[in-house]
């Protein structure tokens, strides 16, 4: 990397005399968006937060925003920087621009706009050229570990790497990371002493040899705008209107770089869903996305809930899987309202065992195929890499062409190859391996030839590449017992062959066919039919998700799984783990009160879900803050109601309800006494239907209060404070409420 030799990276802005003309069909940006995506479009000045269900079409609205800004002449190209996660989708983003007539924006990562401004201002902050940039610090960290007498595997290599990343995100130095572990409840892979030592020396390691590593691209950026104000003044002269989408993904880190970005102004659009959290591991937090009306608190605030992506039957599972969850994020989640035709109903199967739910899974995929869906739009989502061995086996042996994506196949695995080269030296050398002295039967052999590579009778604790490789080397344990049980008499150099055939197999090249991916890799795509295996408890959520946190994040990513889905969705575990074996596992928790005979499980509504819409800052009457009234929808399957109760309940009488008991008769209580004074009726005050929808919704705002049914601007002028008060847990004044 070098530094620019020219300016044309900050050309100037146009003055006041060079206001450009609005063009005559600017207006034209915005046709085919619906009501809430037409606000994101058109609100063009301060900050505005848009919060954007999964397949609401957000990326179509920040686009037709950016667009319609600058052909009606209110936003320079130049001056516009919009920011995403990666390189795919700031790629896709530049292409909608193009093709919306707003060439010349700028749409990059965090990392790709940092970069820039660095190789062009590091002369002129530093001095010289940019320091060479390490494209895998791997290497690096294997040395700081060999100088902290740390033996460190390749394995265990790549976990401390994660870890020190994540440090540098989250603004961690060396001597506090083993404190922030602590603090973060985090699983290091080892000794966080020795990590955070280690560490130390990574970071000596680099600048004795005048290296960077991609976090220092943010970190040194972020140094250069704090200690240089005039190089801080020139990006905030170049770039005057911000965008920032998948923003529930923003670490401390590229927030402060941001906000340096920003200066004092605030024409800033960020993008996210809460809900979709899945990568607070790697120093993602929603936390910005959640604060971002208190540290704007005249923001235009715009709710995405149209989902164009999935049918009515697939949103009503994703809704009632929400409606479930606990914790900050969900008290923000977004009912998301389905734009499609109906479909067939979400598919709940139960297996004796693992084997026997990969084949099911496959003779399922081979009737949509035939039924004329294509195998490019079918995929199976699991938790874990090592979850995919059995799925590529079966589907092989079925004959239907797959695609692994975001992790090697499983033969293709470093452990697996090396593994396979023990398992083939053992065989050649027979008896005379000491290895197999106490060896009976096959499965025992590959035991003990496995047990020098890793594999142990239990698993190891927490999760990362230790884990991951643990489970490759069980699953290929687990094939040798399965090969044992089909052919009695078997040795280990048949073993081998077998292997081999299905390496082989498993090799040949495929362009279109079922995508295997874990859900984590599964972010950002779509199918028209998507499988969820191995949904029980220990795996759904993951044995090591410890903390309510930890728990609540395998919601939102069982949330992601289920919204990849555009009209079949199918959802499996098995009781087992191979044929014969003690059915000792259970279902996902997270299924209980969705699939069919489990009860609804109680939970508290999310005060700030519901209907989209708009809310803008500035204060303003609740009856204003309310809007207009479109066709009021149930907020847990989304179907239209009519009836003057559902309505009030805001949603259908025989949806699961989600109401805090003890809060009603609390609200029944004080209603009564209120009655009493006012000498009316205790439903003059309010109905026993809207003390139910207040008891389900457990409002905290005077928005969130008047936005339910049966609280008018007069009642919530009257009765509000008390109410809202109540719904704190806190105590209410005899005299309050009354005229």
């Amino acid at each position: 990397m070098t530094a620019a030799t020219h300016s044309t990276l900050f050309p100037q802005a146009p003055g006041a005399g060079q206001i450009m003309a609005p063009p005559r069909d600017a207006d034209a940006v915005l046709d085919g968006l619906d009501p809430e995506q037409r606000e994101v479009a058109t609100a063009l000045h301060g900050p505005v937060c848009v919060l954007a269900g999964a397949g609401t079409g957000k990326t179509r609205a920040i686009t037709h925003r950016i667009a319609y800004g600058v052909r009606a002449g209110i936003l320079q190209p130049s001056s516009v920087l919009a920011v995403t996660f990666t390189n795919r989708a700031a790629g896709e983003m530049r292409g909608r621009l193009r093709q919306l007539g707003a060439s010349g924006v700028q749409a990059r990562t965090f990392h790709s706009a940092a970069l820039r401004q660095l190789q062009y201002f590091w002369p002129k902050a530093v001095g010289g050229e940019l320091p060479r940039l390490l494209e895998r610090k791997v290497q690096l960290v294997a040395e700081a570990g060999a100088r902290c007498r740390v033996r460190l595997d390749r394995n265990e290599l790549r976990d401390v790497t994660a870890e020190i990343e994540w440090a540098k995100v989250t603004q961690t130095v060396p001597a506090d990371y083993p404190a922030a572990v602590a603090k973060a409840h985090r699983d290091a892979p080892r000794d966080p002493a020795e990590i955070g030592q280690i560490y130390a020396m990574y970071e000596q390691l680099k600048r004795d040899r005048g290296a960077i590593d991609f976090e220092d691209v943010l970190l040194l950026t972020v140094g250069i705008l704090q200690d240089r104000h005039d190089i801080a003044d020139r990006i905030r002269g170049q770039y005057q209107h911000f965008v920032v989408d998948e923003y529930q993904d923003v670490s401390p880190l590229q927030q402060r770089l941001l906000d340096l970005w920003l200066g004092d102004r605030d024409n800033l659009c960020v993008v996210g869903d809460a809900s979709q959290t899945i990568y607070s591991f790697t120093g993602a937090t929603p936390d910005h996305l959640l604060n971002f009306r208190t540290r704007h608190p005249n923001a235009t605030v715009v709710k995405l809930v149209r989902d164009y992506r999935s049918t009515p039957q697939v949103v009503h599972l994703a809704n009632g899987l929400l409606a479930q969850a606990r914790g900050r994020a969900a008290e923000h989640r977004l009912e998301l309202v389905s734009q499609r035709d109906p479909g067939p109903e979400p598919v709940y199967t139960e297996y004796g065992d693992e084997p026997a739910e990969a084949e099911g899974t496959v003779r399922r995929i081979r009737d949509l195929i035939a039924a004329g869906v294509p195998a490019g739009e079918i995929a199976v989502l699991y938790r874990i890499n090592a979850q995919s061995e059995v799925y590529e086996q079966a589907l092989a042996d079925a004959g239907v062409p797959y695609q692994l994506r975001g992790a090697e196949r499983f033969f293709e695995r470093a452990e697996v190859r090396e593994a396979g080269v023990a398992l083939r030296g053992a065989a050649r050398a027979g008896g005379n391996d000491s290895l197999l002295d106490d060896a009976e039967d096959l499965p025992s052999q590959v035991r003990a030839v496995l047990s020098t590579k890793g594999w142990t009778t239990e698993p190891p604790a927490g999760s990362g590449a230790v884990r991951d490789r643990w489970e490759s080397l069980a699953a290929l344990v687990r094939l040798a017992e399965d090969f044992a049980r089909a052919r009695p008499g078997a040795t280990l150099g048949d073993l081998v062959a077998e292997l081999d055939e299905r390496a082989a197999a498993q090799h040949a090249p495929t362009v279109q066919g079922v995508t295997l991916a874990s859900l984590h890799s599964a972010k950002g795509l779509e199918w028209d039919a998507v499988f969820l295996v191995g949904l029980t408890e220990g795996m759904m959520p993951i044995t090591y998700a410890k903390t309510d946190e930890q728990v609540e994040e395998e919601r939102r990513l069982l949330y992601v799984g289920v919204t990849r889905a555009r009209v079949h969705l199918t959802l499996s575990w098995a009781l087992a783990r191979s044929p014969g074996g003690r059915a000792s596992r259970r279902p996902s928790r997270f299924l209980t009160g969705l699939r069919p005979g489990t009860g609804a499980r109680g939970a508290r509504a999310a005060g700030a879900g519901g209907s989209g819409g708009v809310e803008r800052g500035g204060g303003g009457t609740a009856t204003a803050r309310r809007g207009r009234r479109g066709p009021v929808r149930c907020r847990v399957c989304g179907a239209t109601l009519t009836d003057a109760g559902e309505m009030k309940l805001m949603r259908c009488e025989d949806c699961p309800s989600d109401m805090d008991e003890a809060l009603y008769e609390r609200l029944r209580d004080w209603r009564a006494e209120q009655a009493g004074r006012l000498g009316q009726p205790p439903y003059c005050v309010f109905t026993d239907k809207t003390l139910m929808a207040i008891a389900e919704a457990v409002p905290s705002t005077d928005g969130e209060l008047a936005r339910i049914s049966g609280v008018g601007a007069r009642k919530l002028d009257r009765f509000g404070a008390d109410v809202l008060a109540i719904c704190a847990g806190q105590e209410v004044d005899e005299g309050d409420g009354e005229d």
